[in-house]
């Protein structure tokens, strides 16, 4: 499944071995500690930690459906980095992950399942149910360029109209340089694309 379409053939390739058992490692560790011990928390979930756990829900979801199965081991590997990446062990995120990798590597989610503290199999959980909600995006990091060039990124709300994006843009401490003794032109601005300021 991690190298490619099940129906077609593949070259036997023990890197690809490698690969496998290095996200294994890197999803048991999301589980303990540096010591490697069973280290959960029961702390509420982030909504960027909801958010890349839900996306993976939706791409397990589709990936079976059409039985592309390498296109969800993808996603899962994306998934755990993201979550390494903010250091998650949240039991909410945690448990879902579990029952949603038992079909790809039912040793290790059986053995995780039990530690977690469950007396049944993982095979009889149910599936984690994908909430659209979570993986809206909220804001969009915009390039912000002065005449073509661009200076530096800008977090901003999707909420936000033309108008405030150009004030925000326009107040903030990075503009003020590129803003210093000259005339603000024109302000085009393209929707979770672009900000660009022509001055002159």
């Amino acid at each position: 499944m991690f190298l490619g379409p099940l129906e077609q053939s593949k070259p036997w390739d023990t890197q690809g071995i490698e690969g496998t058992f290095r996200f294994v490692r890197k999803f048991w560790r999301l589980f303990h500690n540096e010591n490697n011990e069973f280290c959960v928390s029961d702390e509420p979930a982030t909504a960027p930690e909801l958010k890349s756990l839900h996306k993976l829900i939706k791409k397990e979801e589709d990936g079976i459906e059409s039985i592309s199965f390498n296109t969800v081991v993808s996603a899962f590997m994306i998934c755990v980095n993201e979550l390494a990446d903010m250091k998650c062990n949240k039991r909410e995120i945690l448990e879902p992950l579990t029952v949603m990798i038992s079909p790809y590597a039912p040793h290790i989610a059986e053995e995780l399942w039990h530690l977690l503290g469950h007396e049944t199999s993982v095979v009889n959980a149910a599936f984690p149910a994908y909430d659209e909600s979570k993986t809206v995006e909220n804001s969009f990091n915009y390039p912000i360029s002065f005449n073509g060039k661009m200076r530096f990124n800008m977090e901003l709300p999707v909420t936000m109209n033309a108008d405030e994006v150009q004030a925000a843009v326009l107040a903030a401490p990075e503009s003020a340089k590129w803003l210093e003794g000259k005339q603000v032109r024109k302000v085009i601005y393209v929707p979770k694309k672009i900000v660009n300021i022509v001055v002159g």
